[in-house]
């Protein structure tokens, strides 16, 4: 029997005090509703339908590539009403998992355990026990501890509200069931809702049995109405990350000072200082060693390469043994080979930086090919752009570029050549060639300094 996932994601959230939809909030660096989506496209969902009403224009901009049947419910009347207006998309003969945009942690595992109990004649709900129950749903057990209904909090008696097993709002069942009791709803309650929580009922009045399932933790169930929520589900996922890298090698100074907004495979004895970020695609290799305050994205970077603090790394290329920082900028398109160095207070763009080659300080190299063991000496700059297009610098191997030169390209400097201090570079230079760009010095005997009126 297929699978279809129906996901509500249609309130506006107003405790976020936001103009932006509940549901786009970020989780680890991308919006909460895509963490369900990723979910259910886990567990391989058929068809996946979202349900959205407000900023509904927003969200499926934002969210345009995933792949699913976006659903609008203009007026918003409860949950219950919110499903009715997905099944009609929605295969006669599947199943149905019903999951929220704003519960983003929930596993694809725990969600499986539920469906596994499902069957004919067979209702499931996602329960979770916890200490304080408050403003959560109860579930309500026979003698013979057979779920018979859920209690919302503001419609239950001091005896039902005393019940510390509630509902999670995730339920399953089978779509031909869901079509048949949605209708029946009824908005007979304090909200004046239709509660998605009544199919309960209903389907025990018609014999069936009512499953329940539990994740291994309540985080998992947890929904975001607040920023102070989302701040605590951030740090829950950020911690169950700094445990997994962990437990593959890595060492972390402080596992609640790091965050990962993306995917981050690390190699054994890396080792990562506090207060560092990760963004896209990022791979550290065997014993890379992170500063602390640096900030990585999209980039792969070898084995033995030291990163100095408060860097920062961007859709670049770093090989094995180099040295970064600190405070250097990688800017997209940067490729640094085998033991090239980018010293403190460096910015590169779309350069290529050859084997052993040195740009220490104070520099800007960008568009530029630079080859083998090369030294650049601080201030040096690549003219790269003349206010229209782009222009590319090629420095051979073995080039000596002296302090606080300009090399304004188009231009090529030939294997060992060397450009002298304070030099202005608007012609290729040969091979072994030294290169003087300056005025002439001169010094006056007699230099009498300005004096103030």
């Amino acid at each position: 029997m297929s699978l279809e996932v129906i996901i509500l994601a249609a309130g506006q959230g107003t405790r976020m005090r936001s103009k932006r939809p509940k549901v786009l909030h970020p989780l680890a660096g991308k919006p909460m509703l895509r963490h369900v989506i990723e979910t259910a496209q886990a567990m391989r969902a058929t068809a996946i339908h979202v349900v959205v009403g407000h900023g509904a224009d927003q969200v499926k901009t934002e969210i345009a590539d995933c792949g699913v049947n976006w659903v609008m419910q203009s007026e918003q009347l409860g949950t219950g009403h919110a499903v009715a207006q997905a099944m009609p998309a929605v295969q006669p003969d599947a199943q149905v998992l019903v999951l929220y945009g704003d519960v983003p942690l929930t596993s694809a595992e725990t969600l499986s355990a539920l469906m596994a109990l499902l069957g004919d004649q067979r209702y499931g709900i996602l329960t979770v026990t916890l200490d304080d129950p408050t403003g959560y749903g109860r579930i309500i057990r026979d003698d013979q501890g057979e779920v018979q209904r859920i209690v919302e909090q503001k419609d239950g008696s001091a005896a039902e509200l005393a019940v510390t097993e509630v509902n999670s709002g995730i339920v399953a069942g089978n779509a031909a069931d869901f079509s048949r009791w949605l209708p029946q709803l009824g908005n007979a309650n304090a909200q004046g809702e239709y509660y998605l929580t009544d199919l309960t009922a209903m389907a025990v009045a018609e014999g069936f049995t009512v499953v329940t399932s539990q994740p291994p933790t309540a985080v998992e169930v947890e929904g975001v109405n607040s920023r102070t929520q989302l701040e605590q589900l951030e740090r829950v996922y950020q911690r169950a990350i700094a445990e997994k890298l962990m437990a593959g090698g890595a060492s972390l100074a402080d596992a609640s000072r790091i965050d990962v907004r993306g995917e981050l495979s690390t190699g054994q004895d890396v080792a990562i200082d506090v207060n560092c970020v990760f963004s896209g695609e990022v791979s550290l290799g065997d014993e890379v060693l992170i500063g602390a305050n640096c900030v990585i994205s999209n980039a792969t970077v070898g084995a033995g390469t030291v990163i100095e603090p408060n860097s920062v790394i961007e859709d670049a290329q770093i090989g094995r043994r180099c040295t970064i920082g600190p405070f250097a900028r990688i800017r997209p398109g940067t490729v640094m080979a085998e033991g090239a160095k980018v010293g403190n207070f460096v910015e590169t763009k779309k350069a290529n930086i050859g084997k052993g080659s040195k740009v220490n300080h104070l520099s800007y190299i960008g568009d530029a090919e630079v080859g083998e063991k090369v030294n650049i000496g601080a201030g040096t700059i690549t003219c790269n752009y003349d206010g229209v297009n782009k222009y590319k610098t090629v420095m051979g191997s073995g080039v000596f570029i002296g302090s606080n030169s300009a090399l304004v390209a188009p231009v090529t400097i030939g294997d060992n050549a060397t450009v002298a201090a304070g030099s202005v570079i608007t012609g290729d230079v040969a091979a072994d060639q030294l290169a003087v760009a300056r005025g002439k010095q001169r010094n006056i005997d007699g230099w009498k300094r300005p004096k103030k009126a």
